[in-house]
């Protein structure tokens, strides 16, 4: 089935919450260790010992559509029904020259099917066009299936946050990811 990607204006959708939850067994386990010389930073994909559960209450619903720290926001998204099943937020970063992906969701009974790679070459459609020298987004080190789409559309680790969340991101293995893809 063809599905249409279309623009979410900003009208009718601020506020929208995007409903971001997953489950997973696995995580991607940054250490980073003080050396006499320097730092080794490791990242490598671990198995919790009980699936590790994220649904959108826990950080009181922080996924929504054009927040106010989003100046320039642009959401585009596919509806069924009169139903959002998938969404894409991008904002420009005008002092990088890169465009940020705020928000991406599909609705589970919609993933595997397409929408989120093509939602992801919209936003690389919208970076070459206004020339913008890379897309960059963030997720978490636990959210695995996340991190391997994205390395999976061409992205590349490009930074972390070890204190994004919480001081204690490193031991409860959410360690915010950064993601860039180049437009060379």
């Amino acid at each position: 089935m063809q599905y249409e990607i279309t623009h979410l204006p900003k009208e009718k959708w601020e506020g929208f919450i995007v409903p971001i939850g997953y489950t997973t067994d696995k995580y991607y386990d940054v250490t980073v260790n003080k050396k006499d010389n320097g730092f080794t930073i490791d990242i490598e994909k671990k198995d919790f010992d009980v699936p590790f559960v994220f649904t959108p209450d826990i950080y009181d619903y922080p996924d929504k559509l054009y927040q106010k720290h989003w100046e320039n926001a642009c959401a585009s998204g596919v509806l069924v029904n009169n139903e959002l099943i998938a969404v894409i937020e991008t904002d420009q970063e005008l002092w990088s020259n890169r465009l940020r992906i705020t928000e991406l969701w599909v609705h589970e009974d919609y993933q595997k099917m397409g929408l989120g790679h093509a939602l992801i070459e919209k936003a690389k459609q919208q970076a070459r066009n206004e020339k913008r020298r890379a897309v960059i987004l963030e997720t978490q080190s636990c959210n695995v299936n996340a991190v391997d789409f994205y390395m999976h559309e061409g992205f590349t680790l490009i930074g972390f946050d070890s204190c994004c969340y919480s001081n204690d991101d490193l031991k409860k293995k959410e360690v915010r990811l950064e993601f860039g893809w180049f437009n060379n």
